[in-house]
Order: C-alpha cells, then structure tokens, then sequence
C-alpha cells in the first residue's frame, strides 16, 4: 500500500475506529486479546506471515504492547479496547509503514472475528480515524479521554478496572512514564492518577450535555 506523506516520523497521533452498526466485537475478553495481540505483532518491520499462522505455533504468545522493540513501526502511548470501538495514542516511529501497519492489524482481526462467527463482511465503520497530536496539552487531554472511556460511559468506577486499557499498567509500574512513555509529561504514577481521576466526573458531565444535544 502507498503511504502517503502523511504520518511522517515523530509525529504523534490519535487513532480510532468503531465496528459496523455498533456491534459488540470487543465484549469476549478473547477477542479483546486477539485484538491486543495483532498490535503487537504486526508492530515490527520483520514479519513474514500472518498472526493466524504464528499463533498455531506460538499459542502462548503474550506481547507487552507499550513496550517497543528494535525493530517496531509505533511506540504505543495509550490504548483502550470498549465493546464496538478502539482508542490509540502512539507515535511513528518508521516512515510510509503506518496505514498498512494499521491495515494489517484490523483485516488480521476481521478475519479472525469472521471466522469465529461464521459472519462475512467488513467488521469495521470504514477506514481508521487519525488526528494529529500538536502540542503537549493536547497529548496529554486524549491521553486522559482515552483512559476515562470505562468511567465515562459508567462501566467501572475506576480507569484502572477496565482490563484492555493501558492505564493500570503506566500507574503500577513507575518505570513507564519515567523511561519508556517520556511523551507524557508526568514522571510518577501518582501526578498522573490525580491528573487523570480528578476529571472523572467532568467527563461524565460532557457526555451527558453531549448526548442531550444530538439527541
């Protein structure tokens, strides 16, 4: 696939798709995992087939997704998986791989979905959404909206409790916002919680106001 001179080296981007006609894809926490899984996998410039292929023999394959390798095409930031849609925050980090990258993961995950279920047809809205991330402020907003999703829509109470997310991991473990995820411009896990968890309920409030005016 021609990549276009658009997802340039560096940069840092907001990437999103939802499941044709809100379909629940992510609900079975083994879908949730598969899902994980092709991230991770076709996140690297030395793959020679199919995750489908790789998994009959490496069945016990378990990624650490916010962890790049030498040879990985994206650092992943920040992740959610909800029931019909996914969130991702991450930065390129190998030029004109990136819309194949992402097309390899959600045709990957279509086929496996498909096959689960004896469906056909596409899985996904259409193409993936991908905003650019222009300042730190902004950064630091989506990262936040990302791991809110699972308070926000009142499926947990905390972020930390919604287990395809990557919050739990970035506040257990100091390691990721001193070493590895310096994008974000906290260095513990307590500044980010509190910056996290104090905007829960604002967040709730705008869906709200949100769902009110387009319905």
């Amino acid at each position: 696939m021609q990549e276009k001179n658009v997802f340039a080296k560096g940069e840092i981007f907001h990437v999103f798709n939802k499941s044709i006609a809100n379909f629940g894809i992510f609900k079975d926490s083994n879908n949730s995992m598969r899902f994980y899984r092709a991230l991770s996998y076709y996140n690297s410039s030395s793959v020679k087939v199919n995750l489908g292929t790789f998994l009959k023999k490496s069945r016990d394959y378990h990624p650490k997704l916010l962890l790049p390798e030498k040879d990985s095409l994206i650092k992943m930031i920040s992740y959610i998986f909800m029931s019909d849609h996914y969130h991702l925050l991450l930065k390129i980090l190998k030029e004109k791989v990136f819309s194949k990258y992402m097309s390899d993961v959600e045709n990957s995950y279509s086929r496996y979905f498909n096959i689960k279920f004896d469906r056909k047809g596409p899985l996904w809205q259409g193409r993936f959404k991908a905003v650019r991330i222009k300042t730190n402020e902004q950064l630091l907003h989506v990262s936040r909206y990302i791991h809110l999703n699972s308070t926000t829509a009142y499926l947990t109470e905390k972020p930390e409790e919604w287990i395809f997310s990557s919050y739990k991991e970035i506040i257990s473990n100091p390691i990721y916002l001193r070493k590895i995820l310096t994008e974000i411009s906290f260095r513990t896990p307590t500044s980010y919680k509190k910056f996290v968890e104090d905007n829960i309920d604002y967040q709730r409030k705008l869906r709200v106001i949100k769902k009110l005016i387009i319905d």
